[in-house]
């Protein structure tokens, strides 16, 4: 069921100072507010304040609510007047950011949702998402990136997106003799690149000579595919698999520690859930410290499960599910 839009535009006569621009848009930016009010709250302070902040759009956890038409432009990006940010994409606002737990969340799966929505409404792929961070960096959407999330966010749209059969990217693809190519755009990741098409990081990084998975840069082309005797080695064509362990596992003191840990983390970390993203190996290291604890958590939320950061058979389930 398509998620329905309350509108509340700003006036006509306050164009000039919030969207005085015609509009056609090409990306999609998310933000978080910063602060814990409602998205009625948000429209209505943007409408009504003599700021030109302005965006198209608030999320919070029960209602979409709009307050600029899609052909203006609003403020949002801090990348200038001319700013493809400003000039050309369409800002949505996720609530209650400042303070998070499950109110935020929530406001979060539902803008997950709706920015599928979008995307599919426009013939798009993920690879239209931005984050208000690529156009000026400005450390937002806050939240997500402090929690390190932002590739599970854009992973979970491009999954929402598959669901209700959008493009999985509107990317330009061309054929060469080794392959598929993808031209790497502002605000790619590795990561985010191989959902949307299907391959691992590992073997991109082998297929383009990759060291660094989080180095890559704005015009580079990557190989979507191995040379055809690569590609018929038993790497090519299988889904990786993580087993996952029973029973229960919680923070405990000493901490548990081992191999049914390490592959609770590993298959977390295939969904985008990292213990602890940008440490060595994304923290996953094989003990169930509270930084793991809060990646499980973090995934019950998001998934409708209860939030106790413990692993036990619902929570298998659900990541066994997320995984296939």
């Amino acid at each position: 069921m398509a998620i329905k839009v309350v509108k509340n535009l700003v006036s006509q006569e306050k164009y000039t100072l919030k969207c005085p621009n015609p509009m056609v848009p090409e990306y999609i930016t998310i933000h978080n507010t910063a602060n814990d009010a409602s998205a009625k709250n948000e429209i209505s302070y943007m409408k009504n304040n003599t700021s030109s902040t302005s965006y198209h759009f608030a999320v919070d956890d029960k209602q979409v609510i709009q307050g600029l038409p899609l052909n203006r432009n609003a403020w949002h990006t801090g990348d200038g007047k001319e700013g493809p940010g400003n000039r050309k994409s369409i800002g949505v606002e996720i609530c209650y950011s400042k303070s998070g737990g499950a109110k935020y969340y929530a406001a979060e799966k539902l803008a997950i949702k709706f920015v599928a929505q979008l995307l599919k409404e426009r013939g798009w792929g993920v690879d239209r998402v931005r984050k208000h961070q690529d156009w000026n960096g400005k450390y937002c959407p806050h939240r997500i990136l402090s929690e390190g999330r932002w590739d599970e966010v854009k992973a979970a749209i491009a999954d929402e997106l598959s669901k209700i059969g959008g493009k999985t990217s509107t990317s330009s693809g061309s054929s060469s003799g080794s392959g598929t190519t993808y031209t790497v755009k502002k605000g790619d990741t590795l990561s985010g690149i191989a959902k949307e098409h299907g391959v691992s990081v590992a073997n991109l990084q082998s297929w383009n000579n990759i060291k660094d998975p989080n180095k890559i840069t704005v015009g580079q082309k990557l190989k979507l595919k191995g040379s055809s005797s690569s590609s018929s080695t038993k790497t090519s064509g299988k889904k990786t698999s993580y087993p996952l362990p029973s029973g229960i596992i919680k923070v405990t003191s000493p901490m548990t520690k081992g191999t049914n840990v390490r592959q609770v983390q590993n298959a977390l970390a295939a969904l985008y859930f990292y213990p602890d993203k940008g440490a060595k190996n994304n923290g996953i290291d094989g003990v169930y410290g509270p930084k793991t604890a809060n990646a499980v958590k973090r995934f019950q939320l998001v998934n409708g499960l209860t939030a106790d950061g413990i692993y036990g058979p619902k929570t298998k389930a659900k990541i066994e599910s997320k995984l296939k």
